[in-house]
């Protein structure tokens, strides 16, 4: 294990409520502003012995009161402290969720003892207890808290900035980024956002290093999700320079190309019988592998709709294979960075043979579009999305796909968002990227912030999925997208020595301001529109800038 000693840098941060209301003489209100991992740390005054009530809660139920029973899994818990006499401090022990602080939960180091994700603070002490003070204890990895900035003259992309922001700094309480609280597991799917946003906002790589590692030896059971260790590996790469990574685990990361459940035509399935225990042993899995294409499906909503845009789930599916191509592709490239041609070669050519049988089998040349598989005649915004993220679909169907694209919404998850936008924006749809980010109804990000929480959602809405948590950084796509792609500041060459800077605001923004962090500084970059791009990078690093699009 290379980098799994990111617990033993997790930290406690200490904040002050920004609002605080007696209620009466013995009970009190507090609001820290936004929602952490952690506790509250009381100083008491008590002339006897006596016990005090604190309940702690990410969800308001009206003005001052915390919702003590939330729906889905926003979180409330409530404990007693019991008081001796005298001046002293009391760190509030919370009661234990089994769910989620036992396996296959990843665990707290006991030290940090049983921790939740609140914002407010209902205080109810008794009759001669009297309150000194009360802060936040908070649990996370550190962050730079100025490293990275954003902000221009539209407001609402302002607050869905900040909100991403927060809910990657806040989410780091484990020492590797996992779904949310209401499982705490590392998934690969999730992982990579977390990874893109996290990178976009601190120059601090470790902890996505850790994340892989854990996940390349826990691994969870999705067949796209196996597809994204190549994702979180090769983005390391380019944002480190580092190829430790890549040396120590390139026969695992071989693996999960999946290119094992590959049939005669080239395309991969996890339907045809090639699924056996020895192919599971070699992933170190203990169940099925099962197509994902995004999540929730049906069954978790209310609206009995899900997230996968009416997919059909045939045995050779389009999204499958279109990260099995983006695997292929990504492998050949980390053969040749270590400076294994021949495997580079064949890994290029497999990619090459997958891209021309995709085409064959999933492309609807008579209405210009990708169906969602073989023998399906149904067309989703997944099947054409995701072709576009990476690649796969050929410039001269861009215009076609797009109008079908533009047809379906966010018909996706807060997860299918980051490759919508990527789609979007690698093909000059910027404004309409824009519209989808600060969108006003409720699948979007400004409806997280309405409905009350300070970091993302784990789905748009609790209609949209009715166990959702409030803590769940794969829906910080946003984030990323604005500095890679709004900002257009992104890697060029591995470990950032050479950074793209090609703006893309759309008509709707008329300046913007950013810092980029990188291993080696930050960027800083200024623009207005009619004036000439302004920026300053450190000088180990070589910008190509392009205003074309800005």
């Amino acid at each position: 294990m290379l980098f799994q000693n990111t617990q033993q840098k997790l930290i406690r941060e200490y904040s002050e409520p920004i609002r605080q209301i007696k209620l009466d003489d013995h009970e009190f209100f507090f609001d820290f502003g936004n929602a952490m991992f952690g506790t509250v740390v009381l100083t008491l005054r008590a002339e006897t012995d006596a016990a005090a009530a604190v309940g702690l809660g990410e969800k308001l139920a009206g003005e001052n009161r915390i919702d003590r029973e939330p729906p889905g899994c926003i979180r409330y818990a409530r404990a007693d402290v019991p008081v001796t006499a005298g001046t002293k401090d009391y760190r509030v022990a919370l009661p234990e969720d089994q769910r989620n602080t036992t396996p296959p939960a990843v665990p707290l180091p006991e030290e940090f003892g049983v921790v939740l994700p609140f914002r407010y603070c209902e205080l109810t002490l008794p009759e001669g207890v009297k309150l000194q003070s009360i802060r936040r204890e908070a649990i996370l990895y550190p962050f730079n808290d100025d490293a990275a900035d954003f902000e221009c003259d539209n407001d609402d992309l302002n607050a869905v900035w900040e909100l991403c922001k927060h809910t990657i700094k806040a989410t780091t309480f484990l020492g590797i980024y996992v779904d949310g609280d209401r499982e705490r597991i590392a998934y690969e799917g999730d992982a990579y956002i977390n990874q893109l946003s996290h990178y976009c906002l601190d120059s601090e790589y470790d902890l996505a290093r850790a994340t892989q590692e854990h996940l390349l030896f826990s691994p969870t059971w999705f067949t796209e999700w196996a597809l994204h260790n190549h994702l979180i590996a090769w983005a390391d790469y380019w944002y480190t320079g580092s190829t430790a990574l890549l040396e120590a685990y390139y026969d695992e990361l071989k693996k999960r190309t999946l290119s094992n459940l590959a049939d005669e035509n080239g395309l991969i399935s996890t339907e045809t019988g090639l699924v056996t225990e020895e192919f599971l042993r070699e992933l170190r899995l203990t169940r099925p592998i099962k197509d994902i294409v995004d999540w929730p499906h049906a069954g978790f909503t209310e609206n009995g709709v899900g997230e996968r845009d009416g997919y059909e789930m045939t045995p050779f599916n389009t999204v499958v294979n279109a990260f099995y191509y983006n695997s292929l592709r990504i492998m050949s490239d980390i053969a040749a960075v270590l400076g294994k041609p021949a495997e580079a070669g064949d890994f290029r050519k497999r990619a090459g043979y997958v891209r021309e049988q995709f085409q064959r089998a999933f492309f609807d040349a008579s209405r210009g579009i990708y169906i969602d598989g073989i023998d399906s005649s149904h067309a989703s915004l997944h099947a054409n999305m995701f072709p576009l993220a990476f690649g796969l679909a050929e410039r001269q169907h861009h215009e076609s796909i797009l109008k079908f694209i533009r047809s379906r919404g966010m018909a996706c998850s807060v997860y299918g968002a980051q490759y919508l936008l990527e789609a979007l924006y690698n093909t000059g749809q910027s404004d309409y990227a824009f519209e989808l980010m600060t969108a006003g109804h409720d699948r979007g990000w400004l409806n997280m912030i309405r409905r009350g929480s300070t970091m993302t959602m784990e789905a748009w809405d609790l209609k949209y999925k009715k166990n959702l948590d409030w803590n769940h950084a794969w829906g910080t796509a946003p984030a990323n997208i604005i500095i890679r792609y709004l900002v257009g500041c992104r890697p060029a060459a591995p470990g950032c020595r050479k950074m793209i800077l090609a703006p893309q605001p759309s008509k709707y923004l008329h300046r913007f301001r950013a810092k980029v962090p990188t291993p080696h500084g930050t960027i800083e970059v200024q623009w207005k529109r009619g004036e000439e791009l302004q920026y300053n990078a450190p000088a180990e690093i070589e910008m190509m800038v392009n205003t074309s699009t800005a």
